[in-house]
């Protein structure tokens, strides 16, 4: 079996993790700002993955099944 990873994945997740594992104090504006841009990156390189797919059918199944338990 051979597993691969995207290099671009890779480093939006170390990034995220650096980003969460700073203390917690009052945030300023620019680390709200660079917590969004960091998220927004994440998604948009893990979307075409296998992943990414995964994740959506995930997502779509629960909006399905909520949308019909409100009916």
């Amino acid at each position: 079996m051979i597993v691969t990873i995207n290099v671009a994945v890779l480093l939006a997740i170390i990034i995220i993790v650096v980003q969460l594992r700073r203390p917690t104090h009052s945030r300023s504006r620019f680390d709200e700002k660079m917590t969004v841009v960091i998220c927004l990156t994440f998604g948009v390189l893990i979307a075409p993955t296998a992943f990414g797919k995964s994740i959506l059918d995930v997502v779509t199944q629960l909006a399905e099944g909520l949308s019909k338990a409100g009916q």
